[in-house]
């Protein structure tokens, strides 16, 4: 019955919500491809659509392998909080990273309205994956923060992990007053390892489900997934920023893939 409902409400929305904010998409791309001081701009496309791409490649003789990174809501693949230290901060610990341009609606809005476009956000995903399987890459990290992390579980909700190796979700849960999640995060049937990072200053929504979270990552049963809270951060640890990185770094070090 549940399943029935939450299938009903997203039926609902996408039916009468607008679609992604193409026009707003390019002017974000406009403004920062020429601005991008480490890494490449990449063109990818998706469900009839071309969108941007920032490949930041690890120096390092033997990659281990490559982050895609998704931003919050609203932002873009540069984005000077989050986003931009890690695809940037990656790469000296041998890790290629592809941050993409994800779905974006007009400013000011809610958690419900972005709620249709987590569908389009899947065909990027699986984008972004076969050019990195197209350029060699074997091990695959998928990062999300906020509504990326929304995104990334509805993509894994409907395709299973078996085409990445990680996961990493920061902040996850953020949702606005009044707005409950519309669904479940799948943690509990993954199969990859999972890094669940937060702030201690986070959303109060962020905060009170860690523990849900938590039992989630248990009862899926890998070893080498963790929870661990970045003390002082807020939600887009801004300031905090080195500490986030450093998490993830030394995370991505200890696993076995």
């Amino acid at each position: 019955m549940l399943k029935f409902i939450v299938a009903l409400y997203l039926t609902f929305f996408t039916l009468s919500a607008p679609a992604a904010d193409l026009a707003r998409e390019k002017r974000l791309a406009d403004e920062i491809v020429d601005m991008i001081i480490e890494g490449e701009p990449v063109w990818l496309n998706a469900s009839n659509h071309s969108f941007l791409s920032i490949f930041t490649p690890t120096t390092q003789r033997h990659p281990r392998g490559a982050a895609i990174i998704l931003h919050g809501r609203g932002m873009h693949p540069d984005w000077a909080d989050v986003v931009a230290p890690l695809r940037t901060g990656l790469p000296a610990s041998g890790w290629h990273t592809l941050s993409l341009q994800m779905p974006v609606l007009e400013k000011d809005v809610k958690y419900n309205d972005y709620v249709p476009l987590f569908a389009e956000a899947g065909p990027r995903i699986d984008a972004a994956i076969a050019y990195l399987r197209d350029t060699g890459v074997k091990h695959i990290v998928l990062a999300a923060h906020s509504c990326g992390a929304h995104m990334a579980m509805h993509w894994v909700a409907r395709q299973g992990d078996k085409d990445i190796n990680a996961y990493i979700g920061i902040g996850m849960g953020a949702t606005d007053f009044g707005q409950p999640m519309i669904e479940p995060f799948p943690l509990a049937k993954m199969h990859v390892p999972v890094l669940d990072v937060y702030g201690s200053a986070e959303y109060p929504q962020v905060l009170n489900m860690a523990p849900e979270r938590l039992a989630a990552m248990r009862k899926a049963g890998n070893p080498q997934s963790r929870q661990i809270v970045v003390p002082g951060a807020d939600h887009y640890f801004h300031e905090r920023n080195g500490e986030l990185v450093k998490v993830v770094t030394e995370w991505l070090d200890q696993l076995k893939l």
